[in-house]
């Protein structure tokens, strides 16, 4: 049955953050912990060794949640802990994610299906499960990339699952404007992370026009969530070129796309 959504009495203020055991997961937590007095951080990740490492770096009491957000057990672990501490979410991140880079008829199928799983079934799930826990004041942020803005090959499956995360984002806020829940988007460019090491498992990709770091993007979406924007997006290139993207033809952006990469 259904949570009754927006309800009132909450045991505590917490903010839940999936993909939390490094990268930009982790620079949330961080700057999280220190921005906002909280009761607890929930940590969601698949590596419980890498969240006690962060967690003794927090000031805020932490929740170590060990979990594979594709496996439906979990998804229902959380629904369980939800019902049972009944706390307020101050701040959902939807950060967990993953990806391949390649040809898309030579990329391993499972692991593209896992993509899809974790980037958009779980985010949703996330949100869904989360609502009844939130109220007036309180902020979803998903993470998106810059490759939502249209089609990109040899990143293909990546790319569309970035986009359903941009236009569910967009509608869920619309949605739950009136409540005064606000969901931004995050849309970074290039990012020195782990993802990259595992995304990269050849050389179709070779051409990167500009890194950022993990910290860079945070900090960029901590100041745009002061300022209730609903995109955040890191670096001056990074938005001239989403602005230009929105004026061009898919398979022009495309053509240059693939150029660029040497194909």
């Amino acid at each position: 049955m259904r949570i009754d959504i927006f309800r009132k009495e909450f045991s505590m203020e917490i903010a839940v953050i999936t993909g939390a055991s490094s990268g930009i997961g982790k620079e949330f937590a961080l700057a999280i912990d220190r921005e906002y007095r909280l009761d607890e951080i929930w940590l969601i990740a698949r590596r419980k060794e890498r969240l006690a490492e962060l967690a003794s770096e927090l000031r805020t009491n932490v929740r170590i949640l060990d979990m594979d957000l594709t496996e439906k057990e979990s998804l229902e672990r959380y629904r369980a802990l939800l019902e049972e501490t009944s706390p307020e979410i101050k701040l959902l991140v939807n950060n967990a994610g993953t990806g391949l880079f390649g040809m898309f008829g030579e990329l391993d199928l499972a692991e593209q299906l896992t993509s899809i799983d974790l980037n958009d079934r779980a985010l949703t799930a996330m949100c869904w499960l989360s609502l009844p826990y939130m109220q007036r004041g309180d902020t979803i942020i998903n993470m998106g990339s810059n490759s939502c803005w249209q089609p990109v090959p040899f990143e293909n499956t990546y790319a569309a699952t970035k986009a359903f995360v941009l236009s569910f984002s967009r509608g869920l806020g619309k949605e739950l404007a009136p409540k005064g829940i606000h969901v931004m988007c995050v849309c970074p460019g290039w990012v020195e992370t782990e993802f990259i090491d595992h995304a990269k498992v050849d050389d179709t990709i070779t051409y990167f026009d500009r890194w950022y770091s993990a910290s860079q993007v945070v900090e960029r979406a901590m100041k745009d969530l002061r300022r209730k924007r609903k995109i955040s997006i890191l670096g001056l290139p990074v938005r001239l070129q989403v602005a230009l993207i929105k004026f061009l033809p898919a398979e022009m952006v495309m053509n240059i796309w693939v150029k660029q990469q040497k194909h």
